[in-house]
C-alpha cells in the first residue's frame, strides 16, 4: 500500500510544477508581445506626420535704414537742383512713425523760381501675423495692391480679382488720380502716419481739405495728348504705370500729370519690394506756369536711379 500512497502524492505535486512553469511561460510570451506592440506604437508615431503646422519662414530683414540718411548727397543735389550746396533743405524731414523697426520715411521740398519740385521716400518692413504666411508672401501681396491701385497692367489687389477692377471709377481715363492712388496704398499699408497726402503742395493745402489738386472737370488726371503747351512730347505709352524690370523683386513706376487752378504738377512714383520691405518713392514737380510742362523723362530717370540706390541702403 505505502508505493501506491507514493504515487499519489507524487502525481499532483508534478502537475501543480508543470501548470506554474505553463503560466511563468505564458506571462513572459505576454509581456514581450505588449512589449513589442507598444514600441511599435511609437515607431509609429515618430515615422508619421504630427499634424503640427510648419511655420513659414520670416522676411530677410529685420531692421530699416536711416531714412533721411539713405539718399547720397550728390543724388539729392540732382533731385532738387538750385539750392545751396550746404543748404538745410537737403536735410529732410523725418516722418512720424510708431515703431522705426517697422517704418521709416523723409521728406525734401526745394522752392524756386521755376517751381517747387517735393520727394518722398517710404520704407515699410512687413511682417505677417499668420504662422502659415511668410513675411515675403505677406509684402508681395501687398505690393500687388498698390500696383493694382493704380491700374498696373496684370496687377490684382487679390486673388481672382480681375486686373484694375474694384478701385477705378470708369470714367474716361484708365487710371485713378494721383491723391486717390495714395489713399489706397495708404490704407493698404495698415500703417499711419507717412502718406504721401500729408505733404503740403503749393497751390492747394491738404491740411484744411481744400485740395485743388484734383484735375479740373473734363480733363484727365494723365496726360494722355501726348503734347502740351510747351511742346512736349510724353508718349501716353511712357506715362502710363508700368513695370520695371532688375528692380528689386518686383517694382512699377506711375506718372501722372495734373492740372489745378493754380498751377500744373507731374508726380512721379516708384514701388519696389525687396523681399519683406516695400520702399515708395514719391517724386514731384510744381510749377504755377501752366504753358512749362514738367519733363516726364528727367522725372522718371531721376526717380528710377534713387530706387536703385535705395536698394544698396537696404543691403548695407
Amino acid at each position: 500500500m505505502q508505493p501506491a500512497q507514493q504515487r499519489r502524492a507524487y502525481v499532483p505535486g508534478a502537475a501543480r510544477t508543470a501548470a506554474v512553469l505553463t503560466a511563468l511561460l505564458a506571462t513572459i510570451g505576454l509581456s514581450g508581445c505588449t512589449s513589442s506592440a507598444s514600441n511599435a506604437g511609437l515607431d509609429d508615431g515618430k515615422s508619421g506626420d504630427s499634424g503640427a503646422p510648419v511655420a513659414a519662414a520670416p522676411g530677410k530683414y529685420r531692421t530699416l535704414p536711416e531714412a533721411c540718411g539713405s539718399v547720397d548727397s550728390k543724388t539729392l543735389r540732382t533731385l532738387l537742383p538750385g539750392a545751396d550746396e550746404d543748404a538745410e533743405v537737403y536735410d529732410g524731414q523725418a516722418t512720424v512713425t510708431y515703431d522705426t523697426d517697422r517704418r521709416v520715411g523723409c521728406r525734401w521740398k526745394l522752392e524756386t523760381g521755376s517751381g517747387t519740385r517735393y520727394l518722398t521716400i517710404d520704407f515699410e518692413r512687413v511682417v505677417s501675423y499668420d504662422p502659415t504666411v511668410s513675411d515675403d508672401d505677406q509684402a508681395k501681396d501687398r505690393y500687388e495692391k498698390k500696383a493694382a491701385a493704380v491700374h498696373l497692367p496684370g496687377a490684382s489687389a487679390s486673388p481672382g480679382t480681375p486686373s484694375g477692377s474694384g478701385s477705378g471709377s470708369g470714367s474716361g481715363s484708365g487710371s485713378p488720380s494721383k491723391s486717390a492712388s495714395k489713399e489706397s496704398s495708404s490704407a493698404s499699408s495698415g500703417t499711419s502716419g507717412i502718406s504721401g497726402n500729408d505733404v503740403p503742395r503749393d497751390g492747394g493745402s491738404k491740411d484744411d481739405g481744400s485740395s485743388t489738386e484734383e484735375p479740373k472737370s473734363g480733363t484727365s488726371g494723365t496726360d494722355t495728348s501726348g503734347t502740351g503747351p510747351s511742346g512736349d512730347a510724353d508718349s501716353e505709352e511712357t506715362a502710363a504705370p508700368r513695370r520695371l524690370d532688375d528692380l528689386g523683386d518686383d517694382a512699377f513706376l506711375d506718372d501722372q500729370l495734373i492740372t489745378t487752378d493754380s498751377g500744373i504738377h507731374r508726380d512721379v512714383t516708384v514701388v519696389f519690394r525687396s523681399s519683406n520691405v516695400i520702399a515708395t518713392i514719391e517724386y514731384d514737380q510744381w510749377s504755377t506756369d501752366k504753358t512749362h510742362i514738367p519733363s516726364s523723362e528727367e522725372l522718371q530717370v531721376n526717380a528710377e536711379d534713387l530706387a536703385q540706390e535705395l536698394t544698396g541702403r537696404l543691403n548695407e
